[in-house]
């Protein structure tokens, strides 16, 4: 699990409304007024509830879904003004809560599926990918503007460059290229592309599906799925007979 952040981190603005629909846990994104742009509050908000709802076992998946008509613009650019190479601790700062957000979505031990509608761009677009699995709503309007605005896409890039072909990803990035709905979901980035109404119901039920599994189940076959990623074929076949050798254990 990533490093905490440090007490003056903590916010109390409801930038981000939280409820439960029996065991799953449903965040949304709440700065409709700015289509969700994630300013510190919010990433700090978003961080802590994805880890309160890690560590409780009341909690057997979790919707990330966004309030109005986006899902996420993106950095909120109004605080860039601050994050100038005068002021290195605080750009430093910045990135890395960015960075443990983006991380803790595969890192979390409960599955987690984002509903998204509208735009999902920049971090956004991070966010919305960087989940188990996403519902895009038929408006889905998907991609990485950064380098319009003389940035660079870094934090998002390697979530992007490990789901689709690295030459859709790098025209992605280095044009400016938007995908609507059905081209994310061709390109493997969206699972279901629903009607704009019927995306949180959609997402419901896949959330509502794995709360019925075994949590230690989902949990292991969660970790597992994210580390055989990364290994070389023997290593990941070798963790494969590990967990499958403790399966009984789930049971009960």
């Amino acid at each position: 699990m990533p490093e905490a952040p440090t007490p003056e981190e903590t916010t109390s603005e409801t930038v981000l409304l939280v409820e439960d629909l029996d065991a799953v846990r449903i965040m949304r994104l709440n700065r409709p007024d700015k289509l969700n742009a994630l300013n510190t509050a919010l990433t700090r908000a978003l961080y802590d509830a994805l880890r309160a709802a890690d560590e409780d076992d009341t909690v057997r998946a979790v919707v990330l879904a966004g309030e109005g008509r986006a899902f996420c613009a993106g950095a909120d650019l109004s605080e860039f003004a601050q994050l100038t190479p005068e002021s290195r601790h605080a750009v430093v700062r910045r990135a890395d809560l960015t960075t443990r957000t983006q991380m803790l979505l595969q890192r979390l031990r409960k599955p987690i599926v984002s509903v998204v509608q509208g735009a999902a761009v920049g971090g956004g677009a991070g966010l919305a990918i960087g989940c188990d699995m996403m519902v895009a709503a038929d408006d889905l309007v998907f991609g990485y503007p950064e380098l319009r605005h003389s940035l660079v896409p870094a934090v998002v890039m390697t979530g992007l460059q490990r789901q689709i072909g690295r030459k859709l990803a790098f025209e992605m990035i280095s044009t400016g290229r938007l995908l609507n709905a059905a081209e994310a979901q061709a390109a493997g980035l969206a699972n279901r592309v629903t009607e704009r109404k019927l995306a949180l119901d959609a997402g419901l039920e896949i959330a509502s599906a794995w709360a019925a599994v075994n949590p230690r189940a989902m949990a292991a076959t969660k970790d597992l799925y994210y580390r055989v990623a990364d290994l070389p074929y023997e290593q990941a076949m070798q963790a494969g007979r590990d967990v499958n050798a403790i399966m009984r254990g789930f049971r009960g």
